[in-house]
């Protein structure tokens, strides 16, 4: 049966084949794509090619955003997506603003006693609700490694996030997964880590702490240790890390076990493992 969304696909891939030398160095460049197979690889820069064509990259004065560093933030973009049917995961927002620094951002909140207070904090990325993606450019740049940090997913699973509404930790599930299963999950992992740092604001905790702030942080923050530091959050919260391999249909665990056991560069002389 004929598409039209099949054909537009097929025309503007046509149209806007990939610079394999670019993409190339993109892959060298981004650690965390290590170890996907060859196939993958190449769905994910067909993807990263539709995904430029469907949103507008603003970048602001102090921006450099050449085809390298465009095809570079695609890339982490539409890794959490890679295994997903391809719909419009990134539906309800038409552009990423990109700052050359932290920005402020004016902030809200009434108090118990009713009283509102407005504000303005430092922020390094946000994702409002039927608007834009904002995005400080280092933090996008320090991006791509195992770190446990990545802006761009970050702020990206927001958004998947709020396909079902308000951000709150809630992204739509697939029909194989259970409401219950992710909601037991999820909320034990993020109660135990509001009672570690109730008991000690100054506690060391397994993941970065900013995942503690409320659902929808919780649900971000582990969504860039899926991705970027799969090891910790499955040491930390195995069953927060088995909803979002349900979720993402992915399991970079196994993959960077794998390059710890048989890729040289993730060879520590001194532990026998990926350096973390």
């Amino acid at each position: 049966m004929w598409s039209f969304r099949a054909w537009r696909r097929r025309r503007l891939l046509a149209r806007h084949p990939l610079d394999d030398r670019l993409w190339q160095q993109v892959l060298d460049s981004l650690p965390i794509l290590d170890g996907l197979s060859a196939q993958a690889l190449h769905r994910l820069g067909e993807r990263c090619i539709l995904f430029l064509h469907a949103k507008r990259l603003t970048a602001l004065p102090g921006v450099e955003l050449d085809a390298f560093a465009r095809l570079r933030l695609a890339a982490q973009a539409q890794l959490p997506l890679l295994e997903l049917p391809e719909l419009d995961w990134y539906q309800g927002f038409h552009e990423l603003v990109l700052y050359p620094d932290d920005f402020l951002s004016p902030q809200r909140y009434r108090d118990a006693g009713g009283v509102e207070h407005i504000y303005e904090e430092a922020r390094s990325g946000e994702a409002w609700h039927r608007g834009p993606v904002i995005l400080a450019w280092p933090g996008v740049q320090e991006g791509g490694d195992w770190s446990g940090y990545n802006l761009v997913i970050h702020e990206l699973a927001h958004k998947l996030d709020m396909l079902n509404g308000d951000a709150n930790g809630l992204p739509p599930l697939h029909r194989d997964m259970r409401l219950s299963d992710w909601s037991t999950a999820l909320q034990a992992a993020y109660d135990a880590m509001n009672a570690t740092l109730d008991r000690n604001p100054d506690a060391q905790t397994p993941i970065d702490p900013y995942a503690a702030e409320n659902p929808a942080e919780f649900f971000a923050v582990t969504s860039e240790y899926f991705f970027t530091a799969p090891d910790l959050l499955h040491e930390a919260f195995p069953e927060v890390y088995r909803q979002l391999a349900l979720f993402y249909r992915q399991d970079p665990l196994v993959r960077l076990r794998h390059l710890q056991d048989h890729h040289p560069a993730y060879r520590d002389p001194t532990l026998d493992g990926a350096p973390r």
